[in-house]
Protein backbone atom coordinates (compact mmCIF):
# COMPACT_ATOMS: atom_id res chain seq x y z
CA UNK A 1 0.00 0.00 0.00
CA UNK A 2 1.29 3.36 -0.77
CA UNK A 3 2.38 5.30 2.14
CA UNK A 4 0.82 8.75 2.42
CA UNK A 5 2.44 11.35 4.55
CA UNK A 6 -0.09 13.77 6.04
CA UNK A 7 1.15 17.27 6.19
CA UNK A 8 0.04 18.76 9.42
CA UNK A 9 -1.52 22.22 9.14
CA UNK A 10 -0.67 24.78 11.76
CA UNK A 11 -3.39 25.04 14.31
CA UNK A 12 -4.90 28.48 14.95
CA UNK A 13 -4.71 29.43 18.56
CA UNK A 14 -8.09 30.53 19.75
CA UNK A 15 -8.18 34.07 20.98
CA UNK A 16 -8.52 34.40 24.67
CA UNK A 17 -11.82 35.61 25.93
CA UNK A 18 -10.18 38.56 27.69
CA UNK A 19 -7.23 39.56 25.55
CA UNK A 20 -4.52 41.66 27.13
CA UNK A 21 -4.33 45.18 25.70
CA UNK A 22 -1.67 45.73 23.05
CA UNK A 23 1.26 47.79 24.17
CA UNK A 24 0.92 51.45 23.23
CA UNK A 25 3.19 52.84 20.58
CA UNK A 26 5.62 55.51 21.66
CA UNK A 27 3.96 58.90 21.53
CA UNK A 28 6.84 60.37 19.53
CA UNK A 29 6.24 58.02 16.62
CA UNK A 30 4.06 59.72 13.93
CA UNK A 31 1.08 57.74 12.76
CA UNK A 32 1.31 59.25 9.22
CA UNK A 33 3.61 61.42 7.11
CA UNK A 34 2.52 64.70 5.43
CA UNK A 35 4.11 64.90 2.00
CA UNK A 36 4.67 68.49 0.86
CA UNK A 37 4.44 68.87 -2.94
CA UNK A 38 7.58 71.00 -3.27
CA UNK A 39 7.80 70.78 -7.09
CA UNK A 40 4.25 72.11 -7.42
CA UNK A 41 4.88 74.89 -4.89
CA UNK A 42 8.11 75.89 -6.64
CA UNK A 43 6.41 75.96 -10.03
CA UNK A 44 3.50 78.01 -8.66
CA UNK A 45 5.81 80.57 -7.04
CA UNK A 46 7.87 80.80 -10.24
CA UNK A 47 4.75 81.43 -12.32
CA UNK A 48 3.51 84.05 -9.84
CA UNK A 49 6.84 85.90 -9.88
CA UNK A 50 7.06 85.92 -13.68
CA UNK A 51 3.45 87.04 -14.14
CA UNK A 52 3.80 89.76 -11.49
CA UNK A 53 6.97 91.04 -13.16
CA UNK A 54 5.31 91.06 -16.58
CA UNK A 55 2.26 92.96 -15.32
CA UNK A 56 3.91 95.31 -12.79
CA UNK A 57 2.99 98.98 -13.48
CA UNK A 58 5.52 101.81 -13.15
CA UNK A 59 3.68 104.05 -10.70
CA UNK A 60 2.49 103.57 -7.14
CA UNK A 61 -0.95 104.95 -8.00
CA UNK A 62 -1.45 102.14 -10.54
CA UNK A 63 -0.67 99.35 -8.04
CA UNK A 64 -4.16 97.83 -7.97
CA UNK A 65 -5.36 94.24 -8.09
CA UNK A 66 -6.93 94.62 -11.53
CA UNK A 67 -3.47 95.21 -12.98
CA UNK A 68 -2.57 91.61 -12.16
CA UNK A 69 -5.69 89.88 -13.49
CA UNK A 70 -4.63 90.19 -17.12
CA UNK A 71 -3.14 87.82 -19.70
CA UNK A 72 0.42 88.88 -20.65
CA UNK A 73 1.04 88.33 -24.34
CA UNK A 74 4.79 88.23 -23.69
CA UNK A 75 4.35 85.07 -21.60
CA UNK A 76 2.51 83.32 -24.44
CA UNK A 77 5.16 84.23 -27.01
CA UNK A 78 7.94 83.24 -24.61
CA UNK A 79 6.35 79.87 -23.95
CA UNK A 80 5.96 79.17 -27.68
CA UNK A 81 9.62 79.98 -28.34
CA UNK A 82 10.91 77.88 -25.43
CA UNK A 83 8.80 74.88 -26.46
CA UNK A 84 10.42 74.92 -29.90
CA UNK A 85 14.01 74.79 -28.64
CA UNK A 86 16.27 71.89 -27.59
CA UNK A 87 17.21 71.58 -23.92
CA UNK A 88 20.46 73.58 -23.76
CA UNK A 89 19.39 76.56 -25.92
CA UNK A 90 16.05 76.54 -24.08
CA UNK A 91 17.76 76.80 -20.70
CA UNK A 92 20.11 79.57 -21.82
CA UNK A 93 17.33 81.60 -23.44
CA UNK A 94 15.08 81.13 -20.40
CA UNK A 95 17.83 82.48 -18.12
CA UNK A 96 18.35 85.49 -20.41
CA UNK A 97 14.61 86.14 -20.53
CA UNK A 98 14.36 85.94 -16.75
CA UNK A 99 17.31 88.26 -16.16
CA UNK A 100 15.87 90.77 -18.63
CA UNK A 101 12.51 90.57 -16.88
CA UNK A 102 14.23 91.17 -13.54
CA UNK A 103 16.03 94.22 -14.94
CA UNK A 104 12.74 95.55 -16.30
CA UNK A 105 11.18 95.09 -12.86
CA UNK A 106 14.01 97.10 -11.30
CA UNK A 107 13.38 99.88 -13.83
CA UNK A 108 9.66 99.83 -13.02
CA UNK A 109 10.46 100.14 -9.31
CA UNK A 110 12.83 103.04 -10.05
CA UNK A 111 10.06 104.65 -12.09
CA UNK A 112 7.75 104.35 -9.08
CA UNK A 113 10.26 106.07 -6.82
CA UNK A 114 11.08 108.84 -9.27
CA UNK A 115 7.41 109.51 -10.02
CA UNK A 116 6.61 109.69 -6.31
CA UNK A 117 9.48 112.07 -5.52
CA UNK A 118 10.30 113.91 -8.76
CA UNK A 119 7.09 113.62 -10.74
CA UNK A 120 8.73 111.83 -13.67
CA UNK A 121 10.10 108.46 -14.67
CA UNK A 122 13.66 107.21 -14.28
CA UNK A 123 16.04 108.14 -17.12
CA UNK A 124 18.55 105.39 -17.95
CA UNK A 125 21.02 107.90 -19.38
CA UNK A 126 20.90 110.73 -16.88
CA UNK A 127 19.63 109.66 -13.49
CA UNK A 128 22.22 107.27 -12.07
CA UNK A 129 24.02 110.13 -10.33
CA UNK A 130 20.80 111.02 -8.50
CA UNK A 131 20.92 107.69 -6.68
CA UNK A 132 24.11 108.84 -4.98
CA UNK A 133 22.40 112.12 -4.11
CA UNK A 134 19.51 110.14 -2.63
CA UNK A 135 21.88 108.21 -0.36
CA UNK A 136 23.53 111.45 0.73
CA UNK A 137 20.13 112.94 1.50
CA UNK A 138 19.17 109.87 3.53
CA UNK A 139 22.46 110.00 5.43
CA UNK A 140 21.87 113.67 6.28
CA UNK A 141 18.25 113.09 7.25
CA UNK A 142 18.25 109.63 8.85
CA UNK A 143 21.87 109.05 9.76
CA UNK A 144 24.82 107.38 8.06
CA UNK A 145 24.09 103.90 9.41
CA UNK A 146 20.52 103.94 8.13
CA UNK A 147 21.68 105.17 4.73
CA UNK A 148 24.36 102.48 4.48
CA UNK A 149 21.97 99.71 5.48
CA UNK A 150 19.38 101.00 3.01
CA UNK A 151 21.97 101.02 0.20
CA UNK A 152 23.08 97.47 1.04
CA UNK A 153 19.46 96.32 1.16
CA UNK A 154 18.72 97.95 -2.19
CA UNK A 155 21.70 96.29 -3.90
CA UNK A 156 20.82 92.92 -2.34
CA UNK A 157 17.22 93.29 -3.49
CA UNK A 158 18.31 94.00 -7.07
CA UNK A 159 20.67 91.01 -7.16
CA UNK A 160 18.05 88.76 -5.57
CA UNK A 161 15.39 89.91 -8.00
CA UNK A 162 17.58 89.30 -11.06
CA UNK A 163 18.54 85.85 -9.78
CA UNK A 164 14.99 84.92 -8.76
CA UNK A 165 13.41 85.87 -12.09
CA UNK A 166 16.14 84.00 -14.00
CA UNK A 167 15.67 80.82 -11.93
CA UNK A 168 11.88 81.13 -12.11
CA UNK A 169 11.92 81.35 -15.90
CA UNK A 170 14.28 78.37 -16.17
CA UNK A 171 12.00 76.39 -13.87
CA UNK A 172 8.95 77.16 -16.01
CA UNK A 173 10.87 76.25 -19.17
CA UNK A 174 11.64 72.83 -17.65
CA UNK A 175 7.99 72.29 -16.76
CA UNK A 176 6.90 73.20 -20.28
CA UNK A 177 9.39 70.75 -21.79
CA UNK A 178 8.30 67.97 -19.41
CA UNK A 179 4.67 68.36 -20.52
CA UNK A 180 5.30 69.44 -24.07
CA UNK A 181 2.10 68.17 -25.67
CA UNK A 182 -0.30 69.65 -23.13
CA UNK A 183 1.80 72.83 -22.80
CA UNK A 184 1.67 73.35 -26.58
CA UNK A 185 -2.12 73.04 -26.56
CA UNK A 186 -2.42 75.41 -23.60
CA UNK A 187 -0.14 77.95 -25.30
CA UNK A 188 -2.23 77.80 -28.49
CA UNK A 189 -5.45 78.26 -26.54
CA UNK A 190 -3.98 81.16 -24.52
CA UNK A 191 -2.77 82.84 -27.70
CA UNK A 192 -6.20 82.51 -29.27
CA UNK A 193 -7.86 83.98 -26.19
CA UNK A 194 -5.36 86.85 -26.07
CA UNK A 195 -5.94 87.75 -29.74
CA UNK A 196 -9.71 87.54 -29.27
CA UNK A 197 -9.62 89.79 -26.20
CA UNK A 198 -7.41 92.27 -28.01
CA UNK A 199 -9.64 92.35 -31.07
CA UNK A 200 -12.87 92.75 -29.11
CA UNK A 201 -11.38 95.02 -26.45
CA UNK A 202 -12.67 92.81 -23.65
CA UNK A 203 -12.10 94.04 -20.10
CA UNK A 204 -12.11 92.61 -16.60
CA UNK A 205 -12.42 94.82 -13.52
CA UNK A 206 -11.97 97.90 -15.68
CA UNK A 207 -8.76 96.75 -17.37
CA UNK A 208 -8.19 95.14 -20.79
CA UNK A 209 -7.79 91.39 -20.36
CA UNK A 210 -5.03 91.19 -22.96
CA UNK A 211 -1.79 92.84 -21.78
CA UNK A 212 1.49 93.82 -23.42
CA UNK A 213 2.72 95.74 -20.36
CA UNK A 214 6.32 94.47 -20.50
CA UNK A 215 6.77 95.39 -24.17
CA UNK A 216 5.25 98.81 -23.47
CA UNK A 217 7.63 99.36 -20.56
CA UNK A 218 10.64 98.45 -22.68
CA UNK A 219 9.39 100.76 -25.43
CA UNK A 220 9.03 103.62 -22.95
CA UNK A 221 12.57 103.14 -21.67
CA UNK A 222 13.99 102.93 -25.20
CA UNK A 223 12.12 106.06 -26.24
CA UNK A 224 13.46 107.96 -23.22
CA UNK A 225 17.02 107.04 -24.15
CA UNK A 226 16.44 108.02 -27.77
CA UNK A 227 14.78 111.32 -26.82
CA UNK A 228 17.57 112.12 -24.36
CA UNK A 229 20.30 111.61 -26.94
CA UNK A 230 18.39 113.65 -29.51
CA UNK A 231 17.64 116.40 -26.99
CA UNK A 232 21.31 116.70 -26.01
CA UNK A 233 22.32 117.87 -29.48
CA UNK A 234 19.28 120.12 -29.93
CA UNK A 235 19.69 121.82 -26.55
CA UNK A 236 23.39 122.49 -27.07
CA UNK A 237 22.39 124.58 -30.08
CA UNK A 238 19.51 126.25 -28.23
CA UNK A 239 21.76 127.27 -25.34
CA UNK A 240 24.00 129.22 -27.70
CA UNK A 241 21.13 131.45 -28.79
CA UNK A 242 20.42 134.28 -26.36
CA UNK A 243 18.15 137.31 -26.68
CA UNK A 244 20.44 139.35 -24.40
CA UNK A 245 23.68 137.51 -25.07
CA UNK A 246 25.32 140.42 -26.93
CA UNK A 247 23.78 143.23 -24.89
CA UNK A 248 26.50 145.59 -23.57
CA UNK A 249 26.70 145.84 -19.81
CA UNK A 250 25.64 149.48 -19.90
CA UNK A 251 22.31 148.44 -21.42
CA UNK A 252 21.44 145.79 -18.84
CA UNK A 253 18.95 146.57 -16.00
CA UNK A 254 19.56 150.36 -16.07
CA UNK A 255 16.35 150.94 -14.06
CA UNK A 256 17.82 149.12 -11.07
CA UNK A 257 21.09 151.03 -10.86
CA UNK A 258 21.94 151.87 -7.28
CA UNK A 259 19.66 149.16 -5.88
CA UNK A 260 20.75 146.27 -3.68
CA UNK A 261 19.04 143.35 -5.40
CA UNK A 262 18.49 140.00 -3.67
CA UNK A 263 17.33 136.84 -5.46
CA UNK A 264 16.28 134.28 -2.85
CA UNK A 265 15.08 130.73 -3.42
CA UNK A 266 12.97 129.04 -0.74
CA UNK A 267 13.35 125.27 -0.91
CA UNK A 268 10.19 123.37 -1.96
CA UNK A 269 7.97 126.47 -1.69
CA UNK A 270 5.19 125.36 -4.01
CA UNK A 271 1.63 126.27 -4.86
CA UNK A 272 0.35 123.50 -2.60
CA UNK A 273 1.63 125.41 0.44
CA UNK A 274 -0.86 128.17 -0.36
CA UNK A 275 -3.81 126.12 -1.60
CA UNK A 276 -3.75 122.73 0.17
CA UNK A 277 -6.41 122.25 2.87
CA UNK A 278 -3.85 121.25 5.52
CA UNK A 279 -1.02 123.70 4.76
CA UNK A 280 -2.94 126.70 3.41
CA UNK A 281 -4.43 128.05 6.66
CA UNK A 282 -1.09 128.44 8.43
CA UNK A 283 0.90 129.53 5.38
CA UNK A 284 -1.86 131.92 4.31
CA UNK A 285 -1.92 133.61 7.74
CA UNK A 286 1.86 133.92 7.64
CA UNK A 287 1.81 135.55 4.21
CA UNK A 288 -0.92 137.97 5.26
CA UNK A 289 0.86 138.79 8.51
CA UNK A 290 4.19 139.34 6.81
CA UNK A 291 2.61 141.46 4.06
CA UNK A 292 1.14 143.73 6.73
CA UNK A 293 4.45 143.91 8.62
CA UNK A 294 6.35 144.84 5.47
CA UNK A 295 3.78 147.49 4.55
CA UNK A 296 4.17 148.96 8.01
CA UNK A 297 7.93 149.11 7.36
CA UNK A 298 7.32 150.91 4.05
CA UNK A 299 7.54 147.97 1.62
CA UNK A 300 5.10 146.86 -1.05
CA UNK A 301 4.97 143.50 -2.76
CA UNK A 302 3.52 141.90 -5.88
CA UNK A 303 3.23 138.16 -6.48
CA UNK A 304 2.49 135.69 -9.26
CA UNK A 305 3.09 132.07 -10.28
CA UNK A 306 5.88 130.35 -12.18
CA UNK A 307 5.79 126.78 -13.49
CA UNK A 308 8.98 125.08 -12.39
CA UNK A 309 11.01 122.77 -14.61
CA UNK A 310 11.37 120.28 -11.76
CA UNK A 311 9.21 118.73 -9.08
CA UNK A 312 9.85 117.24 -5.66
CA UNK A 313 13.63 117.71 -5.83
CA UNK A 314 16.62 118.52 -8.08
CA UNK A 315 16.42 122.14 -6.98
CA UNK A 316 19.38 123.13 -9.13
CA UNK A 317 17.26 122.52 -12.24
CA UNK A 318 14.74 125.10 -11.05
CA UNK A 319 17.47 127.58 -10.09
CA UNK A 320 19.19 127.33 -13.48
CA UNK A 321 15.89 127.55 -15.38
CA UNK A 322 14.88 130.71 -13.55
CA UNK A 323 18.26 132.36 -14.02
CA UNK A 324 19.15 131.28 -17.57
CA UNK A 325 15.84 131.68 -19.38
CA UNK A 326 16.24 128.11 -20.69
CA UNK A 327 14.11 125.10 -19.78
CA UNK A 328 16.48 122.94 -17.70
CA UNK A 329 14.56 119.80 -16.78
CA UNK A 330 17.29 117.16 -16.74
CA UNK A 331 20.88 116.70 -15.70
CA UNK A 332 22.27 116.70 -19.22
CA UNK A 333 20.75 120.11 -19.96
CA UNK A 334 22.10 121.37 -16.66
CA UNK A 335 25.63 120.22 -17.48
CA UNK A 336 25.40 121.75 -20.94
CA UNK A 337 24.22 125.18 -19.83
CA UNK A 338 26.46 125.49 -16.76
CA UNK A 339 29.56 124.61 -18.79
CA UNK A 340 28.82 127.37 -21.31
CA UNK A 341 28.67 131.15 -21.17
CA UNK A 342 24.92 131.67 -21.48
CA UNK A 343 23.85 134.91 -19.76
CA UNK A 344 22.08 134.32 -16.46
CA UNK A 345 19.97 136.85 -14.65
CA UNK A 346 22.56 137.13 -11.90
CA UNK A 347 25.44 137.30 -14.38
CA UNK A 348 23.70 140.23 -16.09
CA UNK A 349 24.32 142.29 -12.94
CA UNK A 350 27.95 141.21 -12.90
CA UNK A 351 28.33 142.09 -16.58
CA UNK A 352 27.28 145.68 -15.97
CA UNK A 353 30.28 146.25 -13.72
CA UNK A 354 27.94 148.33 -11.54
CA UNK A 355 27.32 145.67 -8.88
CA UNK A 356 29.31 143.42 -6.59
CA UNK A 357 27.84 139.92 -6.76
CA UNK A 358 27.76 137.32 -4.01
CA UNK A 359 26.18 133.94 -3.33
CA UNK A 360 25.02 132.60 0.06
CA UNK A 361 24.85 128.82 -0.37
CA UNK A 362 24.34 126.96 2.93
CA UNK A 363 23.45 123.81 0.99
CA UNK A 364 26.77 123.68 -0.88
CA UNK A 365 29.22 121.38 0.93
CA UNK A 366 31.77 120.66 -1.80
CA UNK A 367 33.44 122.31 -4.78
CA UNK A 368 30.91 124.32 -6.79
CA UNK A 369 32.27 125.32 -10.22
CA UNK A 370 28.82 126.63 -11.22
CA UNK A 371 29.69 129.94 -9.52
CA UNK A 372 30.99 131.24 -12.86
CA UNK A 373 27.74 130.30 -14.58
CA UNK A 374 25.80 132.20 -11.90
CA UNK A 375 28.06 135.24 -12.27
CA UNK A 376 29.04 135.41 -8.61
CA UNK A 377 32.25 137.15 -7.55
CA UNK A 378 32.21 135.43 -4.16
CA UNK A 379 30.38 132.37 -2.83
CA UNK A 380 29.92 131.49 0.84
CA UNK A 381 29.25 127.77 1.25
CA UNK A 382 28.10 125.82 4.31
CA UNK A 383 31.56 125.96 5.89
CA UNK A 384 32.20 129.67 5.35
CA UNK A 385 29.27 131.18 7.21
CA UNK A 386 30.65 130.62 10.72
CA UNK A 387 27.92 128.27 11.87
CA UNK A 388 28.72 126.11 14.92
CA UNK A 389 25.26 124.79 15.68
CA UNK A 390 23.61 121.47 14.77
CA UNK A 391 22.26 120.42 11.39
CA UNK A 392 18.51 120.18 10.97
CA UNK A 393 18.30 116.94 8.98
CA UNK A 394 19.51 117.78 5.46
CA UNK A 395 19.66 121.52 6.10
CA UNK A 396 23.11 122.54 7.35
CA UNK A 397 21.81 125.56 9.27
CA UNK A 398 18.58 127.46 9.96
CA UNK A 399 17.58 130.07 7.38
CA UNK A 400 17.56 132.77 10.03
CA UNK A 401 21.23 132.12 10.76
CA UNK A 402 22.17 132.06 7.05
CA UNK A 403 20.48 135.42 6.56
CA UNK A 404 22.15 136.91 9.64
CA UNK A 405 25.53 135.60 8.41
CA UNK A 406 24.86 137.26 5.05
CA UNK A 407 24.17 140.49 6.86
CA UNK A 408 27.27 140.22 9.04
CA UNK A 409 29.75 139.04 6.40
CA UNK A 410 28.50 140.89 3.34
CA UNK A 411 25.48 143.17 3.42
CA UNK A 412 26.62 145.36 6.31
CA UNK A 413 30.03 146.07 4.76
CA UNK A 414 30.77 149.40 3.18
CA UNK A 415 31.42 149.21 -0.56
CA UNK A 416 31.73 151.36 -3.63
CA UNK A 417 28.99 149.52 -5.52
CA UNK A 418 25.54 148.20 -4.69
CA UNK A 419 25.19 144.48 -4.08
CA UNK A 420 23.47 141.75 -6.08
CA UNK A 421 23.00 138.62 -3.97
CA UNK A 422 21.74 135.11 -4.64
CA UNK A 423 20.60 133.29 -1.50
CA UNK A 424 19.46 129.69 -1.23
CA UNK A 425 17.35 128.97 1.87
CA UNK A 426 17.23 125.32 2.93
CA UNK A 427 15.20 124.96 6.14
CA UNK A 428 12.10 123.88 4.19
CA UNK A 429 13.94 120.93 2.61
CA UNK A 430 12.38 117.52 3.23
CA UNK A 431 11.98 115.60 5.54
CA UNK A 432 10.74 118.74 7.38
CA UNK A 433 11.88 117.55 10.78
CA UNK A 434 13.22 118.90 12.99
CA UNK A 435 12.25 122.46 12.04
CA UNK A 436 14.16 125.44 13.50
CA UNK A 437 12.38 128.06 15.56
CA UNK A 438 12.84 131.81 15.21
CA UNK A 439 14.98 133.36 17.95
CA UNK A 440 15.96 136.92 18.75
CA UNK A 441 18.20 138.12 15.92
CA UNK A 442 20.59 139.71 18.42
CA UNK A 443 21.13 136.32 20.11
CA UNK A 444 22.09 134.28 17.03
CA UNK A 445 25.83 134.35 17.67
CA UNK A 446 27.54 131.33 16.08
CA UNK A 447 24.31 129.31 16.01
CA UNK A 448 25.06 127.19 19.09
CA UNK A 449 21.77 128.28 20.68
CA UNK A 450 19.95 126.07 18.14
CA UNK A 451 21.24 122.88 19.81
CA UNK A 452 18.38 122.49 22.32
CA UNK A 453 15.88 123.49 19.62
CA UNK A 454 17.20 120.79 17.31
CA UNK A 455 17.17 118.16 20.08
CA UNK A 456 13.60 119.03 21.03
CA UNK A 457 12.44 118.82 17.41
CA UNK A 458 10.54 115.96 15.84
CA UNK A 459 12.20 112.80 14.57
CA UNK A 460 12.41 112.76 10.76
CA UNK A 461 11.58 109.05 10.66
CA UNK A 462 8.25 109.74 12.38
CA UNK A 463 7.41 112.42 9.80
CA UNK A 464 8.52 110.51 6.71
CA UNK A 465 6.27 107.56 7.57
CA UNK A 466 3.12 109.67 8.02
CA UNK A 467 1.64 111.58 5.08
CA UNK A 468 -0.53 113.89 7.19
CA UNK A 469 2.35 114.78 9.51
CA UNK A 470 4.59 115.40 6.51
CA UNK A 471 2.09 117.88 5.10
CA UNK A 472 1.67 119.61 8.45
CA UNK A 473 5.39 119.93 9.09
CA UNK A 474 6.08 121.02 5.51
CA UNK A 475 3.61 123.87 5.95
CA UNK A 476 5.32 124.91 9.18
CA UNK A 477 8.72 124.89 7.48
CA UNK A 478 7.43 127.25 4.77
CA UNK A 479 6.01 129.54 7.44
CA UNK A 480 9.41 129.57 9.12
CA UNK A 481 11.39 130.32 5.95
CA UNK A 482 9.06 133.06 4.69
CA UNK A 483 9.03 134.68 8.12
CA UNK A 484 12.81 134.55 8.49
CA UNK A 485 13.37 136.09 5.05
CA UNK A 486 10.83 138.89 5.44
CA UNK A 487 11.98 139.65 8.98
CA UNK A 488 15.50 140.00 7.63
CA UNK A 489 14.22 142.49 5.05
CA UNK A 490 12.18 144.35 7.65
CA UNK A 491 15.19 144.50 9.97
CA UNK A 492 18.04 145.22 7.55
CA UNK A 493 16.51 146.42 4.29
CA UNK A 494 16.81 150.00 3.04
CA UNK A 495 14.97 152.21 0.58
CA UNK A 496 17.26 150.76 -2.10
CA UNK A 497 16.71 147.07 -1.30
CA UNK A 498 14.84 144.98 -3.89
CA UNK A 499 13.94 141.42 -2.89
CA UNK A 500 12.89 138.81 -5.45
CA UNK A 501 12.02 135.47 -3.87
CA UNK A 502 10.37 132.30 -5.10
CA UNK A 503 10.08 128.56 -4.60
CA UNK A 504 12.27 126.30 -6.68
CA UNK A 505 9.72 123.48 -7.00
CA UNK A 506 6.70 121.81 -5.43
CA UNK A 507 7.25 119.29 -2.61
CA UNK A 508 7.00 115.56 -3.32
CA UNK A 509 3.66 114.01 -4.30
CA UNK A 510 3.13 112.59 -0.79
CA UNK A 511 2.80 116.24 0.33
CA UNK A 512 1.61 118.18 -2.72
CA UNK A 513 -0.76 115.40 -3.86
CA UNK A 514 -0.84 113.21 -6.95
CA UNK A 515 -1.10 115.14 -10.21
CA UNK A 516 -0.32 118.45 -8.50
CA UNK A 517 0.80 121.33 -10.69
CA UNK A 518 4.43 122.40 -10.87
CA UNK A 519 3.60 126.00 -10.00
CA UNK A 520 5.55 127.96 -7.40
CA UNK A 521 4.93 131.44 -5.94
CA UNK A 522 7.19 134.34 -6.87
CA UNK A 523 7.23 137.79 -5.25
CA UNK A 524 9.01 141.11 -5.73
CA UNK A 525 9.28 143.40 -2.70
CA UNK A 526 10.64 146.96 -2.60
CA UNK A 527 10.27 150.35 -0.90
CA UNK A 528 10.83 152.38 -4.03
CA UNK A 529 7.39 152.54 -5.73
CA UNK A 530 9.00 152.76 -9.18
CA UNK A 531 10.37 149.23 -8.81
CA UNK A 532 6.87 147.77 -8.68
CA UNK A 533 5.48 150.32 -11.15
CA UNK A 534 7.81 148.79 -13.75
CA UNK A 535 5.93 145.48 -13.53
CA UNK A 536 2.36 146.85 -13.46
CA UNK A 537 1.71 145.25 -16.84
CA UNK A 538 2.39 141.83 -15.36
CA UNK A 539 -0.96 141.97 -13.49
CA UNK A 540 0.48 140.30 -10.42
CA UNK A 541 -1.39 140.23 -7.10
CA UNK A 542 -0.61 142.87 -4.47
CA UNK A 543 1.05 141.35 -1.39
CA UNK A 544 3.00 138.16 -0.78
CA UNK A 545 0.16 135.74 -1.59
CA UNK A 546 -0.62 135.35 -5.30
CA UNK A 547 -4.29 135.02 -6.11
CA UNK A 548 -5.49 131.70 -7.58
CA UNK A 549 -6.09 133.42 -10.92
CA UNK A 550 -2.83 135.40 -10.95
CA UNK A 551 -0.77 134.95 -14.15
CA UNK A 552 1.12 131.67 -14.50
CA UNK A 553 4.31 131.76 -16.60
CA UNK A 554 6.81 129.09 -17.37
CA UNK A 555 9.84 129.65 -15.19
CA UNK A 556 12.21 130.02 -18.15
CA UNK A 557 10.33 133.11 -19.36
CA UNK A 558 11.03 135.12 -16.22
CA UNK A 559 14.60 136.18 -17.09
CA UNK A 560 13.67 138.02 -20.28
CA UNK A 561 10.52 139.56 -18.76
CA UNK A 562 12.55 140.86 -15.81
CA UNK A 563 15.38 142.22 -17.94
CA UNK A 564 12.94 144.02 -20.25
CA UNK A 565 10.84 145.38 -17.36
CA UNK A 566 13.93 147.09 -15.92
CA UNK A 567 15.12 148.69 -19.12
CA UNK A 568 17.48 146.12 -20.69
CA UNK A 569 17.97 146.29 -24.45
CA UNK A 570 17.89 142.98 -26.36
CA UNK A 571 20.93 142.20 -28.50
CA UNK A 572 20.65 138.58 -29.62
CA UNK A 573 23.76 136.43 -29.65
CA UNK A 574 24.02 133.35 -31.85
CA UNK A 575 27.07 131.13 -32.04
Amino acid sequence: MPVFTRLRQPQETPAPENPAPAPEEPTNTPTHHLRIPWPLILTTLSAALVLASLLLPNSVAALRLNRFTRIPGEAIIGAAILLALPRRPRTVLAAVMGTTLGALTVLNLLDMGFRAYLGRGFNLVLDWSLLDDAQTYMADSMGGTTATLAAIAAVALVVLLLLATALATVRLAQVLAAHKQSASKATLIAGTVWITCTTLGLQLAGMPIASDRAVSALTIQARRVQDTLRDEAAFAKEAKEDTFGATPGAQLVPDLRGKDVVFAFIESYGRSAIEDDIMAPGVGRTLDTRTAALEKAGYRAKSGWLTSSTYGGSSWLGHSTFLSGLWIDNQQRYRTVTSGDHLTLTKAFQKTGAWDTVGIMPGVQKAWPEADFHGLDKVYNAFQLGYEGPKFSWSTMPDQYALEAFQRLVNSKKRDKPLMSEIILTSSHQPWAPIPKLVDWDDLGDGSLFTPIQKAGKNPQDIVSDTTKSREEYGKSIEYSVTALTQWLERYGTKDTVLVFLGDHQPIARVSGNNASRDVPVSIVAKDPEVLDNITAWNWTDGLKPAPDAPVWKMDTFRDRFLKAYGSTPHPATN
